[in-house]
């Protein structure tokens, strides 16, 4: 455990209290802080004692009141005051174990770490999970959680994760349902193995925990080119997505009959790769699973929809746009109708093809700098070049393989403008980047 100070916010109680980067927090009310979890739990109230341990070793007692959900406005070392848990599985479909060589380290480490879903929306397994650590979660209300479940059943749950101590998902998740935590459920689906009726099954059981379990996100099994000497996985085509697709629509209408949303949702490429219509916005909700995949290119079209009639007429200009292979049809599309708006703009769509991963890979978020600047380069109209921000590690302007996008910027020789992946501002930027 490391509760070392690194940062103190201006206006805060902890620059009210006079501590100092490098101080350590010991205990809040006497108990132990062990990681954020407790951390967060333990300050929210409207009385605190801190103990803090300062450079010289000596221990102060500082006495706070406070506002209920005030925070202390202090940034620690690490995030999480300890190390994230790492993966115990070894699934079958493992998209880690697909990278290929010499990219960052830190694409290859697995997390399933329950404190990451609710801080981050990682999903976990629960597999790494000791039953206190579960109790835990059920103390401090940890919710929601999100949960890779693939399947209910217990020997086919233990053959995909490869864990002998896999198969107890259900009960824990009813443990978690009974005390009131919310989830949402994910399943990776691998055709022949997990799909079809045992898709079926999975759904319906997990459907006896709603509204405990919020929703079920569904996407297809990825593939990359280094799956040598790996569990040999069938990927979707046109008719087993299609197939797929109308197994689940009758359980979806029957919920949507029940509780008014049908629950469980396939990613968008389950509908790209059918050549099947998009469902509607209702359909959707409030977009919950963006995340997976589900319900991007609605969000999409609304986005335009509600965006379209404030694109400037008065302007005129170049732009090309960068996607994936899954979404270029519908990237073009939405190019169509904005040049349709205002005929005095011109927007060309690349579409990049996965080289780094393998051409099975088709979703923009995976495409590397190098692919897109090897694949773009000397082809490129004048103007901006427009990309989507979940083409960028986290936060910063770094592509999957570490070229920044300061140097694609140098490499195609183009001012690169990014928008949100869903669409949303990409009005907003033509407007402002004519």
């Amino acid at each position: 455990m490391s509760a070392k100070i690194s940062t103190i916010h201006p206006g805060s109680i902890a620059e009210e209290l006079e501590l100092e980067v490098g101080d350590i927090l010991l205990t809040i009310n006497g108990n132990e802080v062990k990681d954020i979890i407790d951390y967060r739990f333990l300050m929210a109230d409207e009385y605190v004692e801190l103990e803090i341990q300062k450079a010289d070793g000596e221990v102060w007692i500082y006495e706070v009141e406070k506002d209920y959900e005030e925070k202390l406005g202090v940034d620690f070392e690490k995030s999480m005051m300890d190390e994230a848990k790492t993966c115990s599985n070894k699934c079958i479909f493992c998209f880690i174990d697909q990278l290929p060589p010499g990219m960052r380290e830190s694409l290859y480490f697995k997390d399933d770490d329950s404190r990451l879903s609710f801080l981050q929306g990682n999903f976990v397994t629960l597999t790494n999970m000791k039953d206190s650590d579960i109790d835990r979660i059920i103390k401090y209300k940890i919710s929601p959680i999100n949960v890779s479940v693939h399947t209910t059943n217990p020997e086919l749950r233990k053959k995909m994760l490869n864990n002998r101590f896999a198969g107890n998902i259900y009960e824990r998740l009813k443990k978690l349902a009974e005390a009131g935590i919310s989830m949402n459920a994910q399943v990776v689906s691998v055709p022949g193995i997990n799909n079809g009726e045992e898709l079926l099954k999975t759904v319906e059981d997990l459907y006896k925990l709603y509204p405990s379990i919020q929703n079920i996100a569904v996407v297809p099994v990825g593939s990359t080119k280094y799956r040598k000497g790996l569990f040999n996985i069938t990927i979707y085509n046109e008719e087993s997505a299609r197939e797929e697709i109308n197994n689940i629509k009758k359980l979806q209408e029957k919920y949507i009959k029940e509780i008014g949303v049908p629950f469980v949702r396939l990613s968008d490429e389950f509908y790209v790769l059918s050549n099947k219509e998009i469902p509607g916005k209702d359909f959707y909700g409030d977009f919950h699973q963006l995340e997976d995949g589900v319900g991007m290119i609605r969000f999409l079209r609304n986005a335009l929809e509600e965006t379209l009639a404030d694109l400037r007429e008065d302007i005129s200009g170049y732009f090309t746009f960068i996607t994936g292979a899954l979404a270029y049809e519908e990237i073009k599309n939405t190019a169509e109708l904005i040049m349709k708006k205002n005929n005095n703009l011109v927007i060309d769509v690349k579409k990049v093809l996965n080289k780094r991963f393998g051409e099975t890979i088709t979703v923009a978020g995976l495409l590397t700098g190098k692919d897109i600047i090897n694949q773009i380069k000397g082809d490129l109209g004048p103007g901006k070049v427009i990309i989507p921000v979940n083409m960028l590690r986290s936060g910063e302007d770094v592509f999957l393989d570490d070229v920044t996008l300061q140097e694609m910027k140098e490499e195609i020789g183009r001012d690169i403008v990014v928008c949100e992946y869903t669409g949303e501002d990409l009005i907003e930027i033509i407007n402002n980047n004519w």
